[in-house]
């Protein structure tokens, strides 16, 4: 965040006309409170963190503080039936999983008994009176502190699994390490970049922006996260 902490880094659209801004600065403290739960949690480096959300504001939270906790993330489409969630999750031996109550009940619950794996489920509308065995993200973020010390990675640690559609077979789970990540990002920096330029389109003389129209359980979408984010460029979703 050195030097563009007040910057724009997030503005969420809801489907109701509502939306959240996150600058930089409360992005980072947000990202390093989920960090902090993760970690108090018992959740640590190279541990699988599914995440099962619609495009809402905890999602991207989540995706950004898993990475800098060093955990292994797993995204899920939210639309997935029962079925496809506990396939990919036995596969991947997830650790905790980032979820929405609605979500949670209806498709996690009724088979969560056979995941022996699965200590902690994190429910991002979690408040008041909440199903057994989970916990509020909102609290849990709240009691933790919003400074936190990154976890040391090396270039081919894992940092994403990613799983195939599962059309043909079994879906496969396809491994992303942290040097395909940043490898990514800056390639669609520089594709962006290149394109404007063939294209005669000026350099911009405020904020960049990039609008994330990819969900983030599809690669494109995670690396057009990535690539704002290291470039300082203001996302909308």
């Amino acid at each position: 965040t050195k030097g563009r902490g007040d910057k724009l880094a997030l503005r969420w659209l809801g489907k109701d006309g509502s939306s959240r801004d996150f600058t930089y600065a409360k992005l980072a403290r947000q990202t390093n409170r989920f960090a902090n739960a993760l970690r108090a949690a018992g959740v640590g480096k190279g541990d699988i963190v599914f995440i099962f959300a619609g495009r809402v504001p905890g999602l991207y939270i989540a995706r950004l503080g898993a990475l800098k906790n060093g955990s292994v993330v797993s995204p899920l489409f939210s639309v997935f039936g029962p079925e496809p969630v506990k396939t990919r999750m036995e596969r991947g031996e997830a650790k905790a999983i980032v979820t929405t109550r609605h979500l949670y009940e209806k498709k996690v619950a009724p088979w969560r008994s056979e995941l022996p794996s699965l200590s902690h489920v994190f429910l991002i509308d979690g408040e008041g009176d909440l199903p057994e065995g989970t916990t509020g993200l909102k609290a849990a973020m709240a009691a933790a502190s919003d400074q936190f010390e990154i976890e040391r990675t090396q270039p081919e640690d894992m940092a994403l699994l990613h799983f195939t559609s599962g059309t043909t077979g079994r879906p496969k789970g396809a491994v992303h390490s942290h040097r395909n990540h940043v490898t990514n990002a800056l390639n669609v920096l520089l594709t962006g970049r290149a394109v404007a330029r063939a294209a005669g389109t000026p350099a911009p003389t405020t904020q960049p922006g990039t609008l994330v129209s990819y969900p983030l359980f599809h690669i494109a979408g995670l690396n057009a996260l990535y690539g704002a984010v290291l470039t300082g460029a203001k996302i909308a979703t």
